[in-house]
């Protein structure tokens, strides 16, 4: 009987990489057995997917803009990497998989103490303060970037992980889960804001401010984020949703998508060659991952990026016109970009990592 760990999470993009996974998991493994805090994202998405067992440790993210709580982290990583040790002693899992965040460290320290192998990913051009504790732990450091895996020796590139269900999006499904009329769907583009799982509070102020300026050329579905709700009334051209499991039907409906840069939602929107327009979260904000992942796709001419800190209704309002005109010229653009990327590991991942979990567990 075989079992495998999974764990990552504070954000959607450490957690929901993994549902591209489990389906290929569930053919070699009898037992799945996600690893993460509560109430939390991972605990949120995981509590839904059948077949997968969750467990629940404390974990401490280490903040940036609070110098003084590196003094108490130590401890509090300790104590949960004994959490961790006495579930992983529970299940006796073969491999452990991580998707990074500051949940999957003490899960992949008490990994290495009981010599359990570990695969992680990292999903942008440069690791995170977690992959690069964790590549230090792990048997195999899987890559979406393949210049991500210079000079790193367990590095593997195999590129990202995409669901399945991202490619069976219906747009009338889509208009089920808004308020937007058929009407007005087939009279304007509609234009999905996303930005992310927890949201983006300066992409949320734009739409919110200037909600009158957009429906009027365009159907607004705006995603903002658990609890960044704001009280602006559905109309037949605008839907606020705080988050959305079935995404890929929003993705359906949307002519443009405006979103934040991390690196998993810019591969999805790759692989159904759609339109976007990226604002990154600044420098002073992050670690800068962002924006370079940004810079990376707008100077492969597969997005139009604006910085946060020169955001205008104007720059953005622009920026939707042109690549709804663009799309409208150049009808050949977007299998242009499909047959680029569908030659190399970039497009779709998900095999190639899962191979790498493979052959971690057969060592």
């Amino acid at each position: 009987m075989k079992t495998i760990i999974l764990t990552g999470g504070g954000t959607g993009g450490h957690v929901i990489p993994h549902l591209s996974l489990i389906p290929f998991i569930k053919k070699d493994f009898d037992k799945i057995v996600y690893i993460g805090t509560k109430p939390s994202i991972e605990n949120d998405i995981m509590k839904n997917v059948e077949g997968v067992i969750f467990e629940e440790i404390t974990a401490s993210k280490f903040r940036r803009d609070k110098k003084l709580s590196l003094l108490s982290l130590p401890f509090k990583v300790a104590k949960s990497t004994c959490q961790a040790k006495k579930i992983l002693k529970k299940y006796r899992p073969d491999v452990v998989f991580s998707k990074g965040g500051y949940v999957s460290v003490p899960v992949c320290i008490a990994s290495k103490m009981l010599k359990i192998p570990i695969v992680s990913h990292e999903s942008d051009l440069s690791m995170g303060l977690s992959n690069k504790i964790i590549y230090r732990l792990c048997t195999t450091f899987c890559t979406t970037f393949d210049s991500t895996t210079k000079n790193l020796k367990k590095a593997v590139f195999t590129g990202p992980p995409i669901r399945r269900e991202l490619f069976f999006g219906d747009s009338n499904k889509g208009l089920e889960l808004t308020s937007i009329s058929p009407e007005n769907f087939s009279k304007k583009p509609t234009i999905l804001f996303t930005g992310g799982s927890t949201g983006a509070e300066s992409l949320n102020n734009i739409v919110f401010d200037n909600i009158g300026i957009l429906t009027r050329d365009f159907n607004i579905v705006h995603l903002v984020g658990k609890k960044k709700s704001k009280k602006l009334p559905n109309t037949d051209s605008y839907t606020q949703i705080e988050y959305c499991d079935h995404i890929e039907h929003l993705f359906a409906m949307a002519s443009v998508v405006v979103s934040r840069s991390g690196s998993n939602v810019i591969f999805e929107l790759l692989a159904l060659n759609k339109p976007m327009i990226l604002i990154p979260l600044s420098n002073s904000a992050s670690r800068g991952d962002q924006v370079d992942n940004a810079k990376y796709f707008e100077e492969k001419q597969y997005a139009k990026v604006i910085f946060e800190e020169s955001l205008t209704i104007q720059k953005l309002v622009s920026a939707i016109k042109e690549e709804l005109q663009k799309t409208k010229d150049n009808n050949t653009k977007k299998d242009k970009i499909k047959t680029s990327l569908s030659q190399k590991k970039e497009i779709d991942g998900t095999k190639n990592i899962y191979l790498e979990i493979l052959k971690a567990t057969k060592r």
